[in-house]
């Protein structure tokens, strides 16, 4: 009798390192495709400057979104938010972002600028790439989630303290749009 509990015990310690290894590879994961997105994140935070400095020549009535703009980038660069609130963030971003670029379309000369084409050309790429990010790192994060929710892993994922994490929403339908009116101007 003694073999097969030490049998059984030995087994449900090989199924438990088993499920701990998959949440911890899950985890890993999410961290893994956050930091992608995160690169990509930094290309963009890094053209927003050039882009309000150059619109803010021709817009003199669009400061409250080109203020909205560098406020929020500044507070998704900052190291003392959590992944869950800079994902937040980053789509609240997006959205203002994209409702300035519509507001761009009212201003022909600026659309004419050499440095602005280039710019909107840049802008149109890391977006493409941040959505391929997402995309990943959406994934991902469903993976673990389903992991952290699921049993038996539940338990593992309690026990490690581990929650949920915040998937990007990304309002997809007004970024399309946004990047097809950027392919016609350039």
């Amino acid at each position: 009798m003694l073999p097969f509990i030490i049998t059984i015990v030995i087994l449900i310690f090989i199924i438990f390192i088993y499920f701990y290894n998959r949440l911890i590879y899950k985890k890993n994961q999410v961290n893994n495709a956050f930091s992608t997105v995160d690169v990509i994140l930094q290309k963009r935070s890094d053209l927003i400057p050039n882009l309000v400095s150059l619109a803010q020549i021709y817009m003199q009535f669009e400061q409250t979104t080109l203020v909205e703009i560098s406020r929020l980038r500044i507070r998704a660069n900052s190291k003392r938010i959590t992944n869950n609130e800079r994902v937040i963030l980053e789509d609240q971003i997006s959205r203002t972002l994209n409702k300035f670029i519509l507001a761009l379309e009212a201003y022909p000369e600026l659309k004419a600028s050499e440095h602005f084409l280039q710019l909107q050309y840049s802008l149109t790429e890391v977006e493409e790439q941040l959505s391929a990010a997402r995309r990943f790192y959406n994934s991902a994060v469903t993976e673990y989630n389903n992991a952290v929710e699921m049993l038996p892993t539940k338990f593992i994922a309690s026990w490690l303290n581990y929650q949920l994490k915040e998937p990007f929403r990304a309002n997809l339908s007004a970024i399309n749009k946004i990047n097809m009116q950027l392919n016609t101007n350039l």
